[in-house]
Formats: structure tokens, sequence, C-alpha cells
């Protein structure tokens, strides 16, 4: 059987080859998960600021800025520990998440809350972050190349 399928044109200039696993995954996580709540971040402000003035442009930038600080926080202890110990990340995910949730709650019990604070804009300002910072890291997840399984070993050939 034949085909009058035409070839078309080459696909790119360079040669297709294989990719190896994602360099500093946890930094590129942490770049886009930022650009991501940034952007939400700044949109989030310009109606807290037409509605509310200043104060609640404010405060949904500082909530969000909150969310990415506990979650920043997370990556970059992935990123240190990862690299000399992969498998006692998740030990210090979980030690690293008992402190910032204690740590937090302990700055925000001493601080209280000032009185140019909107509450609603920094709770939709923190609800924006947590939103776009999620869906970036699940994007950013599933663009991840990981090895899962050790490159074989080359044998020498016998000699003959």
């Amino acid at each position: 059987m034949t085909s009058n399928a035409e070839s078309g044109p080459a696909s790119g200039h360079r040669p297709v080859g294989a990719s190896g696993p994602t360099r500093s995954l946890w930094l590129n996580l942490l770049r886009r998960s930022s650009i991501a709540a940034v952007a939400g971040l700044v949109l989030c402000a310009v109606p807290a600021g037409l509605l509310n003035g200043g104060s609640g442009a404010l405060s949904s930038l500082l909530g969000g800025l909150l969310v990415m600080l506990f979650f920043g926080i997370s990556l970059l202890v992935g990123h240190f520990v990862g690299r000399h110990n992969p498998s006692g990340a998740i030990g210090m995910f979980v030690a690293t998440y008992f402190i910032k949730v204690v740590g937090f709650a302990a700055v925000l019990f001493v601080v209280g809350t000032p009185d140019w604070l909107d509450g609603r804009w920094f709770v939709i300002g923190a609800v924006v972050a947590v939103v776009l910072w999620q869906a970036a890291e699940i994007h950013g997840f599933s663009k991840a190349r990981l090895q899962i399984y050790n490159d074989p070993e080359e044998k020498e050939a016998p000699n003959a």
C-alpha cells in the first residue's frame, strides 16, 4: 500500500536528542509559581484599589505575599535538602511545615491586625495566590523530567 501524503518541511534545524532530568526542579517551580502568583496579585490589587483605595490594594498584596512566603520556604527547603539527601526531603518538608504553621501563627498573634488592613481583600489576595501558585506547581511538575531508573551501564566489549 502506498501513500500520496507529502513528507513536508523538516521539523527543526537541530537533531532531536534525549533530554535528561530536569535541573533544579524546586527552583524552577519557585520561579514559575512566583510569576503566576505575582501576576494574579497585581490583577487583584487593581479592583481592590478601585473599591477600597490603597489599603485594599496593599491588603490584597500582603495576603498573597504571605502565601508566597509560606510556599516558597518549602520549595527552598526541597532545593537545598533534596540535592544532598533526596530521601530526607519529605521529612524536612514535614518539619518545615510544622515550623511554618507555628511560626506564622505566632507572628500573626503577636503583631495583630493593623487598623488599615482590609480583611476581605487580604483573604482574596491569599486565595488568588494559593490557587495560582498551586496551578503553576502542578503544571511545573507535569513538565518535569524525573529520572526514576538508573541509566544502563555500558559493558566493555571483550578483547577479541
